[in-house]
Parts: C-alpha cells; sequence; structure tokens
C-alpha cells in the first residue's frame, strides 16, 4: 500500500523501469531451447506481475487523492491501520495536519504509519479515527466453529460431563 507522496513518487519510477525493462526483452531467446524460452516467459510474466501490482497501489492512492474514494470498508481489526491511512489520504491530510488534530508530533504519526498502527493502543486508534472524522459501525461475530467450542465446553460442564 502507497502511505504518502514519496512512496508515490518511488512507485512511479519503479513502474516506469519495468516499463522499460519489458520494452528491452527480447521476445523471443535467441539460444537456449525450450529451457531458455521458459526462462524468458517466467521472467516476462514476473516483471509483468510487479508492473501490475505496481498500477494497482498507484491507481488506489490516485482515487483516494481524488477524492472518489467515499466508503473505506474495514473488515476486521487487522484491516483498521490500512483504513485509517486510507482515511487520512482520502481526507487529503498529511502527517502534521492529521498530528495537530490529534495533538501528537507529526513523526509519531508517521512512525505508526510506517509500523501500521502496531504500537498504537485501541484508544489512540479511536483518537485518530475521531480525528478523521470517520463513523465507525462495530460488529463482532464469533466464527462458528468458535461458538460450537464454547457452547459445547459450557453444556459438558453443566452436566458434570466435562473436564
Amino acid at each position: 500500500m502507497i502511505k504518502n507522496e514519496r512512496q508515490y513518487r518511488i512507485a512511479k519510477a519503479e513502474a516506469d523501469r519495468f516499463r522499460r525493462t519489458l520494452a528491452a526483452l527480447p521476445a523471443r531467446p535467441r539460444r537456449g531451447g525450450s529451457v531458455g524460452a521458459r526462462l524468458a516467459r517466467a521472467e516476462r510474466e514476473a516483471l509483468a506481475s510487479q508492473l501490475d501490482d505496481l498500477k494497482r497501489e498507484m491507481a488506489e492512492y490516485e482515487a483516494l487523492k481524488s477524492g472518489r474514494v467515499r466508503i473505506i470498508r474495514v473488515g476486521s481489526l487487522d484491516d483498521l491501520p490500512n483504513g485509517l491511512i486510507r482515511a487520512r489520504i482520502a481526507a487529503g491530510l498529511s502527517h502534521k495536519a492529521l498530528a495537530e488534530r490529534v495533538g501528537l508530533r507529526e513523526q509519531q504519526i508517521q512512525r505508526y504509519e510506517a509500523d501500521d498502527y502496531a504500537s498504537a493502543s485501541l484508544a489512540r486508534l479511536s483518537e485518530i479515527a475521531h480525528s478523521l472524522g470517520l463513523r465507525m459501525r462495530e460488529k463482532i461475530e464469533p466464527r462458528r466453529r468458535s461458538i460450537a467450542a464454547v457452547t459445547g465446553v459450557r453444556r459438558r460442564r453443566a452436566t458434570g460431563t466435562g473436564a
């Protein structure tokens, strides 16, 4: 995920480099038989795949920056950090502007985003979400397997047959 303008510029330069490298690859290997052909095809496919990944990330960043993205979906707490970063970009806020809203130093926001908010408490994540003007809907759904395990343990204990 591209998190800021610097990363965007780097990704753009890398994409250009991949394009030039792909254009410079010969259509067919000069020698090496079928093994050479397979290696050349694998190299071309790997470069094309990396270029596609960069294009997708750049397109997402451009969409966020342009304001075209209105809803940022987060499927779990694990996705929340990237959701907050996307929301900051979509709001057109720099690290400095967000830091001012939250009452932190710019470097702290940069550190949080660099490590995907791993060092931030849930209270801090909530504060940042609030500062971004986000409305969050919370929903906790246990997995079916977890429900069965929990209810099975309770049932056995209630009947005296469990450990």
